[in-house]
């Protein structure tokens, strides 16, 4: 039995998953106390881009796992910058949840439905630039703030919006599922690379920690979203950078494959870049850069600004 401090941010969404990793490692006969750690991302309303992007949540946690306040951390897997830590590793990415996007509208509606004109919140240049997509004529708001400050904006005086598009996974863990008035396909909408994943982190070399981590990794997830990764480092994309990728392991002929879609989209939606590729899950990283090439080569830095952090067409925040 080993005696285990998790890190953990404040927020309802992260203590739920915390919770679930220190479930796990104590029906595996382990010690587990949650250590909060306040984030930037949690104090500042700003919007994710401008206080530099994906990493800022994790900043934290990761100078308390080198500072021997804590012995591991669990983050939500799309927040992670793709270049590793020094000195940490990620030794576990638990089996993941739906990564699929999923709208929260007035009255029930679905995205068909909502009609021209209506108004969506989201933080998210990946999500605007695919709704933009679609050309159904719906306009945009910059929100931040948790699940349940977005949601609670929907329909009201205060917020004026008509939905707001969250992932399912956060939805799902928070018991949040009856709020969601449509999952968007992947044919519509290409998830963040890594969402619905987890990722626990820790020292590396901590053997002990390590070794009671090794049990919670899902092997599929891992070459799934270690897939989805590749197309990300390979193009050294920013984090407001419009790009959507989502890998499956499917059953071919010669066994399970990874099946990998990624997608860059024209900022103001008026054009995207869809490619495919299959191949071994051994290959995982591999497939996500080669799939990134063959993005480049077909004129993705022409359509969108790929290093971006922040957003070029956002519009006022609500708080």
């Amino acid at each position: 039995m080993t005696s285990l401090r998790l890190g953990t941010r404040r927020s309802a969404l992260a203590m739920t998953q915390s919770g679930h990793v220190a479930d796990a490692l104590r029906a595996a006969g382990h010690e587990v106390e949650l250590v909060e750690i306040v984030t930037e991302g949690d104090t500042n309303r700003a919007s994710l881009a401008s206080m530099g992007g994906t990493g800022v949540f994790a900043t934290a946690l990761r100078e308390a796992m080198h500072a021997g306040e804590i012995d591991l951390a669990v983050h939500s897997l799309k927040d992670l910058p793709t270049a590793p830590a020094p000195g940490l590793v990620v030794a576990a990415i638990p089996a993941r949840v739906d990564p699929r996007d999923a709208l929260c509208a007035r009255d029930g509606l679905t995205l068909g439905e909502l009609g021209e004109g209506a108004v969506i919140g989201t933080g998210s240049p990946r999500r605007r630039a695919q709704l933009a997509a679609l050309g159904l004529g719906l306009e945009f708001r910059d929100i931040r703030g948790n699940l349940g400050t977005r949601l609670a904006m929907v329909g009201s005086d205060e917020g004026q919006l008509d939905a707001v598009v969250l992932a399912s996974a956060g939805l799902t863990r928070l018991g949040l599922r009856e709020q969601i008035t449509e999952l968007l396909e992947p044919i519509q909408m290409l998830p963040a690379p890594g969402q619905g994943a987890l990722a626990v982190e820790c020292r590396e070399g901590d053997e002990q920690v390590l070794a009671a981590l090794h049990l919670l990794d899902h092997e599929d997830t891992r070459a799934a979203v270690t897939a989805e990764r590749g197309v990300l480092a390979e193009l050294e994309a920013g984090c407001a950078a419009p790009i959507g990728a989502l890998a499956e392991i499917v059953d071919d002929v010669d066994g399970l494959v990874i099946s990998l879609r990624a997608v860059v989209t024209a900022t103001d939606g008026s054009a995207d870049l869809r490619r495919s590729i299959t191949g071994p899950m051994a290959e995982a990283e591999d497939l996500g850069r080669r799939l990134a090439r063959t993005l480049v080569a077909d004129g993705a830095p022409e359509l969108a600004d790929l290093q971006a952090t922040h957003p070029s067409t956002a519009s006022e925040h609500v708080q």
